[in-house]
């Protein structure tokens, strides 16, 4: 029994534990639920444009991209890039988000930082287990976010779906 009651209040405090404000929350729910969708990169069409292949090759099914998951990807990449660091943070409003408006059953993002072109962020992606079950996962959609921070150095969110 006090197990149970320990659980809540440990999470009470890792809540507290961090510091944010009011704005920083309103805007993270702002750009999650935001629907712009900036017009794709070149750096973006390689990136999907590899995956693709990959899976191709490995026999699996292409995924066709969506401006729902750009929208997302996009909100996401630009929280990374407003807090200098590359995170999962809010991952389950970006899932519930687009289950809610894109009809998705299941949710997974790959994100990255500081690869200089595509070819080198998917391979990274592809050397790494967890990344690559993802690239390799039962999905239908996908789509990405490639943006350069203030110094020039890129943050990626890819984000995958099955409808």
């Amino acid at each position: 029994m006090k197990r149970l009651t320990l659980l809540p209040l440990m999470a009470l405090l890792a809540m507290f534990s961090f510091s944010c404000s009011t704005d920083s929350v309103d805007e993270e729910i702002e750009t999650i639920t935001s629907s712009y969708v900036p017009q794709a990169k070149s750096m973006e069409i390689e990136i999907l444009e590899l995956i693709n292949n990959h899976r191709i090759t490995n026999g699996l099914n292409a995924l066709n991209n969506m401006d729902a998951i750009k929208a997302q990807a996009f909100g996401h990449t630009d929280y990374m890039i407003d807090n200098n660091e590359v995170s999962h943070d809010n991952f389950y409003q970006r899932k519930q988000n687009l289950q809610n408006t894109a009809g998705a059953i299941t949710v997974a993002e790959n994100v990255a930082y500081a690869f200089s072109s595509a070819e080198s962020v998917v391979n990274a992606w592809l050397n790494s287990e967890g990344h690559r079950n993802v690239i390799e996962g039962d999905y239908t959609n996908f789509d990405i976010s490639a943006e350069k921070d203030i110094d020039g150095k890129w943050y990626y969110t890819n984000i995958f779906i099955k409808k």
